[in-house]
């Protein structure tokens, strides 16, 4: 008896130990196929025009993406859920293409718009249902001349190479917290998220705009502990006690945990 209980205690553990190493596995981000799209520029070579955005970002110098994003089409941005996520972009077959160069990676932080006035092929090239990357200035003067104003391209998404964790912006008041979430790995992308404060359970936050959640609950005096699942691995992950007890809006709080 005792043997039997033996063996199927090991067996248990090695399915177990199977079972967690088979999601690590899983939920690590992989690149994607290459895929053909077409690229344009907005704003001048300060990328000033690319700071806010339809992410809500904010400061892209200040809040780590710096001048490698890019504004996606509506069929590209899924109505806000891939704010965050990373693409390798590179110029392709066209004699503005710079030689030499195998690609830039930029994060998407804005929406390109449709322009109905203009044909898709002529002016309207963010209009569904194109795949199209409205690149910073500086991001698209990497992989070609900025004369060229538009050109094919190859893209694929990648995992965000992130150097640190999660960035929690905070916004709201004391019975509404908004929350910006930045510097997002792996996937770069968030599905659900939800907010625990000491004296309360987990409490789940809707998607606001762009990659924003709120909450409407009162959370003052209480450290806050977020959940978070990404959108395109479906990995959950907790930061706990992200924000101490006398936390603020318009502060931004961060934490070493992240996807990969």
């Amino acid at each position: 008896m005792a043997s039997s209980l033996r063996s199927w205690s090991l067996c248990f553990l090695m399915a177990s130990i199977l079972a967690i190493s088979s999601k690590s596995t899983m939920a690590n981000f992989q690149p994607s196929p290459w895929q053909l799209a077409h690229a344009t520029f907005y704003g001048d070579e300060t990328a000033s025009e690319t700071m806010g955005g339809a992410c809500g970002y904010g400061n892209l110098f200040a809040n780590g993406y710096g001048t490698d994003t890019a504004a996606l089409s509506s069929t590209l941005f899924n109505n806000g859920y891939a704010c965050g996520t990373c693409y390798q972009i590179k110029c392709f077959q066209s004699p503005w293409c710079y030689s030499g160069v195998t690609f830039t990676t930029v994060t998407a932080t804005n929406l390109c718009p449709p322009n109905w006035s203009q044909d898709s092929n002529a002016g309207g090239w963010c209009n569904p249902p194109r795949v199209h990357f409205d690149m910073s200035k500086p991001a698209f003067m990497k992989i070609a001349q900025w004369q060229a104003g538009i050109v094919p391209v190859m893209y694929r998404r990648v995992p965000c190479g992130t150097t640190d964790g999660l960035r929690f912006s905070f916004q709201g008041n004391g019975y509404w917290l908004l929350v910006y979430v930045m510097n997002v790995g792996g996937g770069g992308d968030i599905a659900n998220m939800w907010v625990k404060g000491s004296q309360t359970g987990w409490i789940s936050m809707t998607h606001n705009w762009g990659a924003s959640y709120q909450a409407f609950a009162t959370l003052g005096g209480q450290p806050l502990s977020f959940r978070i699942t990404s959108y395109t691995t479906q990995e959950t992950i907790i930061a706990w006690n992200v924000a101490p007890a006398n936390w603020q809006v318009g502060l931004t709080y961060g934490t070493s945990l992240n996807f990969h």
